[in-house]
């Protein structure tokens, strides 16, 4: 069975095809079909939904499959991707293979006051997915020429990514679609990560100490690494502001890299800022975690992105889970005999022994959406998140006469 002929956003049934074949979770074939298609039944009773998507029986609208959809590639591996309650469209996007042993996870969030921004993070998630599923590099056969293989390939896969934008979007429009990306390769032995823009991957393990893996590229990062503390950091007006992106006119599209030996069981989490905006440091995320007594996956994704719609939903929520179990011996003795300390996250250039230069490029504002509904007034509660600026501003000149590029208007 070609399971890219189903109707788009609709979860694959891993019954559907050979016990022995990888499940793919992504949308199909036609992005016009997967913007406009709704779901057969009311996803709240199951009635029957009228010719306006409002259900026939409770009288609850559904959100197309566009709007909301669910992928379970395998019994270990699910994502929900949801619009959220303040946004007029769905943003976000995800895509997710995997079968009883591996999986590629991945999750984007396209920037909001760029063009065609729900469609640039569709074909970003779907190709990085679908490119990292055709290969496993495994090196020479030691961890660490395995993590420069696995590196070079997560590098490959952005770039791709960030092809298959430009080529599914307007050559012409002067705000240029754009999209961040987050991507985990899930194994037994280890995690491998990338990430471009503000995105993030979590490590939740059973016990011990969280973790987030990836590092993002944003003003509050910069803060964050200047020594301001986190809450501060993400609290500011411009921390949202994202120094790199998917889309034409990107800059710089070389992805933070990291991973982590898998040594414990625990929870493999790849989000959105429509979920971290409510719950940024890694214990705030176990402890929602927490909350559910050995969730399947797909609950654990389905609560997490409820929980975050109860906070304000003010953005498109996206998150993709693996439950991971403790890895072999074999993991363990590579991860003491490369020195790996379980309290932090390599880089995988750390592991190679090089170093990473980081420049400072131009710059996409990402604002947190605004809870009021359009055409209103713009002020907001105090503890509740505020829109940031929706047009690029005049280039600037810093203290030390050099011109600053001009700021984007990005995501919410």
């Amino acid at each position: 069975m070609n399971i890219f002929s189903r109707t788009p956003g609709v979860e694959w049934n891993p019954q559907d095809l050979d016990d022995t074949q990888p499940v793919a979770t992504t949308p199909a074939n036609s992005d016009s079909d997967l913007m406009t298609a709704y779901p057969t039944n009311c996803p709240a009773c199951q009635g029957e939904l009228g010719i306006d998507s409002y259900c026939l029986s409770c009288g609850q609208k559904a959100k197309s499959l566009r709007e909301h959809f669910q992928i379970t590639p395998s019994d270990w591996v699910a994502g929900v991707c949801d619009i959220g309650l303040v946004h007029v469209r769905n943003e976000d996007a995800m895509a997710g293979i995997a079968d009883g042993f591996r999986a590629v996870l991945v999750a984007c969030d396209g920037v909001t006051t760029s063009d065609d921004s729900d469609v640039a993070s569709l074909a970003a998630a779907r190709t990085a997915c679908h490119f990292l599923w055709s290969q496993d590099p495994q090196g020479t056969g030691t961890l660490a020429s395995r993590t420069e293989a696995v590196g070079e390939l997560l590098t490959q896969a952005v770039a791709e990514a960030n092809q298959e934008v430009i080529n599914q979007t307007s050559p012409t429009s002067l705000n240029a679609a754009a999209s961040t990306i987050a991507i985990a390769i899930v194994d037994s032995e280890a995690v491998f990560c990338a990430s471009l823009g503000d995105s993030r991957v979590y490590w939740i393990p059973d016990d011990g100490e969280p973790q987030l893996l990836t590092k993002d590229h944003s003003l509050a990062q910069d803060g964050i690494d200047s020594g301001a503390k986190r809450e501060d950091a993400e609290a500011s007006a411009l921390a949202h502001t994202i120094t790199k992106w998917l889309g034409r006119d990107a800059t710089d599209i070389e992805p933070y890299l990291a991973w982590m030996p898998v040594t414990d069981p625990g929870w493999i989490l790849v989000c959105t800022d429509g979920l971290w905006n409510y719950a940024s440091e890694p214990t705030a995320i176990k402890e929602l975690v927490g909350f559910l007594d050995e969730p399947t996956p797909l609950a654990l994704a389905q609560y997490l992105v409820a929980w975050a719609n109860e906070k304000g939903g003010h953005d498109n929520i996206t998150v993709v889970c693996a439950r991971v179990d403790a890895g072999s011996p074999t993991v363990t003795a590579l991860s003491e005999a490369t020195g790996v300390v379980d309290s932090e996250t390599p880089t995988i250039s750390q592991v190679l022994d090089e170093e990473i230069l980081e420049e400072k490029p131009t710059t996409r504002t990402r604002p947190i959406a605004s809870s009021n509904p359009p055409d209103t007034d713009d002020s907001t509660p105090d503890d509740e998140p505020t829109d940031q600026g929706q047009t690029p501003s005049d280039t600037q000149i810093d203290d030390t006469g050099e011109q600053i590029p001009p700021v984007k208007p990005a995501d919410d």
